[in-house]
């Protein structure tokens, strides 16, 4: 059968080849030409880490993936891949179900934050709760591996400052609710640790206070900064001296109706004021954030994919370009778990942007990292081998995997239903 009449078949269903494909783009470089979703799981609120100098593989972290208690929840999934492009699911972050935080009753495992921090990986989550925002906390667990499992009931015998069961935030202690989306930032001038977290709420807001140096702990005294206004999921990251505050703004969980969208503001200060390019300051409340002035990624047009936020870190390739991770609702495919994307940002006039302001769609040249013998060692991972997505507790039939479309074994392409 040729690809002319595999395109025409079926009323609904597109044939559609989007194999990631590996290329060479001279002697020293290599990058993978890929087509978005990167993980095809329900992988929201992502977290990912360059951990190359250390093992050679990147590593993703996702929200807790399942209902409580059913047999195949996965309360923090961990995927590793080599060029950020083919991704494989590695484990659970605590080890066995029953290992899994459970020090606030009723709650899920929310929103990772995984960062390297004095010879040991730290992993920062929140215990949440969609009925009682208030009852939210946040908190820190170790490892020595950045596939866990990582324990947080050590945390007080690291640091004698920490809580017992390695809570950071909670309402009881900082005042505020919906203590979600923990954020571990250094300060470039001082060396100093940060925590930025917080949500949406008439008391809550996000939020920043001072770490003590191993991140396992408040610093003794430090008092905490008011950043923002209605915004959640918080990253910030800092570039040609800027500090600069992306967050989510709008629904996060609505399926193809979210208006989740990422918006931006800079400060020459970590604790702020974060000003948006219009000039409206973040801790201000306002409508400003709401708008496209400040807004840098939203839904497609088409709505392809839809509720476009929760960002994940920056990662920089080995020729200097930028790359963000962020979670959206893989619509175009009729499905209704949160996918991990991947697109570049950009920054021409000193503020970043993605090229249309909208996920992209087709296939794409990727990072492009150095070859074979540098830090960019580790082989490749296959996505043919990777797990079915019913093994991170979502029932859906998509997967994390490529395979052969069940019309023709001779072209080899990949089956995407399209709903038109």
């Amino acid at each position: 059968m040729s690809i002319a009449a595999l395109l025409l078949a079926g009323c609904a269903d597109k044939v559609i080849d989007e194999r990631p494909v590996k290329e060479e783009k001279d002697d020293n470089y290599t990058y993978t030409k890929y087509q978005n979703p990167v993980i095809r799981n329900n992988c929201a609120d992502p977290s990912v880490i360059d951990d190359r100098e250390r093992t050679g593989y990147f590593y993703a972290y996702s929200t807790q993936n399942g209902t409580s208690g059913n047999a195949d929840c996965v309360y923090l999934p961990v995927y590793r891949s080599a060029d950020m492009v083919n991704w494989e699911l590695v484990g659970n972050a605590f080890g066995e179900q029953a290992k899994r935080p459970q020090w606030v009753p009723d709650t899920r495992v929310w929103a990772p934050d995984i960062e390297y921090i004095n010879g040991r990986y730290v992993l920062y989550y929140a215990l949440g709760s969609m009925n009682d925002p208030a009852v939210s906390a946040c908190g820190v667990a170790v490892s020595d591996s950045p596939e866990g499992p990582f324990t947080w009931e050590n945390i007080k015998d690291l640091n004698p400052n920490a809580n017992e069961h390695g809570m950071l935030t909670n309402m009881a202690t900082q005042g505020i609710s919906n203590n979600i989306d923990a954020n571990i930032v250094k300060d470039q001038q001082t060396g100093e640790l940060y925590l930025f977290w917080g949500s949406y709420g008439s008391n809550s807001g996000v939020w920043a206070v001072k770490m003590t140096d191993d991140g396992l702990a408040l610093a003794p005294g430090a008092q905490k900064t008011f950043i923002s206004y209605e915004m959640e999921g918080t990253y910030i990251h800092y570039k040609n001296g800027f500090y600069y505050c992306f967050g989510s703004k709008g629904s996060c969980c609505a399926g193809k109706s979210s208006t989740y969208h990422i918006v931006v503001g800079r400060s020459k200060n970590i604790l702020g004021p974060y000003e948006g390019r219009d000039g409206k300051l973040m801790n201000v409340r306002s409508t400003a954030f709401d708008t496209p002035a400040n807004t840098i990624l939203s839904s497609s047009e088409n709505l392809m994919f839809a509720g476009t936020g929760h960002d994940a870190e920056i990662i920089t390739d080995d020729l200097g370009h930028d790359w963000m991770f962020y979670h959206a609702y893989w619509q175009g495919n009729n499905y209704d778990g949160r996918c991990m994307n991947m697109d570049e940002v950009v920054w021409g006039d000193g503020w970043p942007s993605f090229k249309t302001g909208h996920p992209s769609e087709s296939k794409i040249s990727g990072p492009t990292w150095k070859k074979a013998g540098t830090k960019a060692s580790a082989s490749v991972v296959d996505n043919d081998g990777a797990e079915a997505l019913v093994q991170t507790g979502d029932p859906c039939s998509c997967r994390n995997t490529w395979s052969y479309s069940a019309q023709s074994n001779d072209v080899k392409l990949y089956e995407v239903k399209i709903y038109e």
